[in-house]
């Protein structure tokens, strides 16, 4: 049977948002610095949405080889609620489906929801999932704190 309640923060977030030492476990096993690129089975598209952001998580030290499959399944998240949007665009939220007698004639339509409303649904919450759980949301990284080590040196520069 599965835990109730929120998710366990990662100790990586947990150091970042400075909670309490003595909340913090010290003895978590830590990943190897393995190469961090994404898996086969992601679409070029979703790859995409991976590079664009891989790096950084990678610097901040959310992103590593153990995180390999759930980073990539936040961007085929990402990629499924982008075709999602799309299609919905072009069939609309409200379709007509057609209605049958019980002999299998078509006496009319009735109105329904877009099937792709479930995709985009489901898309989302996979999305919002995973993103929480990189601190890819405002609200997720509102307390951050990556503290030097962590840090872009050309941030500095590039902020004058």
């Amino acid at each position: 049977m599965g835990t109730t309640g929120r998710p366990k923060k990662p100790t990586s977030l947990k150091v970042l948002h400075g909670d309490r030492k003595d909340r913090i476990n010290t003895l978590e096993p830590k990943p190897a610095s393995l190469e961090v690129a994404p898996p086969e089975w992601l679409s070029d598209e979703a790859v995409e949405v991976w590079h664009r952001l891989a790096a950084d998580l990678q610097r901040t030290g959310v992103l590593t080889a153990w995180d390999v499959e759930a980073y990539a399944l936040w961007c085929d998240a990402v990629v499924r609620r982008r075709h999602a949007v799309l299609e919905l665009q072009k069939t609309g939220e409200v379709i007509e489906l057609p209605v049958f007698n019980k002999n299998g004639e078509q006496t009319g339509y009735r109105l329904a929801k877009s099937p792709w409303t479930l995709v985009l649904n489901e898309a989302d919450a996979q999305f919002q999932k995973y993103a929480a759980r990189f601190g890819l949301t405002p609200s997720d990284r509102a307390d951050l704190s990556i503290g030097e080590a962590r840090r872009d040196p050309t941030e500095d520069l590039l902020s004058g």
